[in-house]
């Protein structure tokens, strides 16, 4: 398989020389993305590397590591790359592990492979604690809208997409900026690939991390439900009905008629003086129930439906 590494650059000059000469002979050509950066990352790759791999790509204007690892990807496809890596240039990624992320694609078990810090606890030792409960919260998120439930993990950025998959994926739609690996997996997910989570340690370096949990989860937690949203229209209502789809949509009306009868009931109740009976309680209770469990039944629909055959793994791929 022709292997390919894509590294953002932006303010990574004092890592990414090591980052470039850690890469081993697996890896046939590397892609060096300056982000607009500051710091000149790519002129000072050109200038100091000795590596016959590296290929320096430029942006005019900061597009954000989404659009730096695109801008990658689109070359990776042009030259015939069969599986493109991404890692940062910040020394926070140990090349090393490549072959990792590359064994479940190669032997084709799935179309995308992503680090996970959270599957052994010695790997969280070096976490900050603000992070560690920001990327908790954000999987349990994550597993809503993208639909890939087994995943943890999911803003981390060390990633190995197959060209099976790269082709299929709207990149031009594709987020920019800090949401870009979270949006891939909610893209994936509607292309049907399959994503497979490779371990990894947590690694920080003496860089200052652009990354703001505080500030981002809001913003996040808004285009997961966006994506929720999306992918549920697209997945059980467009391109298929299924048992799912009749879960979902009972749960979602009776839910809604026992919560708005109960709610009218007490404002009569408050406003009258008069206690509801018991009849009435049980007709707002009963339907908000039974709603509730279709809405758990769903859910538990959704589980079973993560994708299992790779794309890569079809015949014309």
């Amino acid at each position: 398989m022709r292997i390919a590494v894509a590294i953002p650059c932006y303010k990574v000059t004092q890592h990414v020389l090591d980052v470039i000469a850690a890469i081993g002979p697996e890896v046939e050509t590397i892609y060096a993305v300056d982000d607009a950066c500051p710091e000149g990352s790519g002129r000072f790759i050109e200038a100091n590397n000795r590596d016959p791999r590296v290929r320096v790509l430029f942006h005019e204007q900061n597009q954000g590591v989404g659009g730096a690892v695109v801008t990658a990807y689109r070359a990776a496809l042009a030259e015939g790359m069969d599986v493109v890596v991404k890692i940062d240039g910040d020394g926070q990624m140990n090349p090393t592990l490549i072959p990792k992320f590359i064994r479940p694609i190669a032997r084709g078990k799935a179309d995308y492979t992503k680090g996970n810090r959270f599957y052994r606890p010695e790997s969280l030792r070096g976490m900050p604690r603000l992070r560690l409960f920001g990327n908790a919260m954000l999987s349990f998120i994550t597993k809503l809208s993208s639909g890939y439930w087994p995943i943890m993990d999911p803003t981390n950025g060390y990633t190995a997409i197959h060209a099976a998959a790269l082709r299929e994926l709207p990149l031009e739609k594709i987020e920019r900026r800090y949401f870009f690996e979270s949006d891939m997996l909610y893209r994936l997910n509607v292309i049907r690939a399959v994503v497979h989570d490779v371990p990894m340690d947590a690694v920080y370096a003496d860089e200052q991390s652009n990354l703001k949990v505080s500030s981002v989860l809001p913003e996040f937690l808004a285009k997961h439900i966006k994506r929720f949203f999306k992918r549920y229209v697209y997945v059980y209502l467009v391109r298929d009905f299924n048992l799912g789809s009749v879960y979902s949509l009972a749960g979602a009306v009776l839910t809604t008629l026992g919560l708005m009868f109960g709610i009218g009931q007490w404002v009569h109740s408050i406003t009258t003086g008069r206690p509801a009976s018991s009849g009435t309680v049980m007709l707002a209770a009963l339907p908000l129930l039974i709603g509730i469990q279709f809405l758990i039944a769903f859910l538990h629909h959704d589980v079973g439906n993560v994708p299992t055959e790779p794309l890569s793994a079809e015949p014309d791929a």
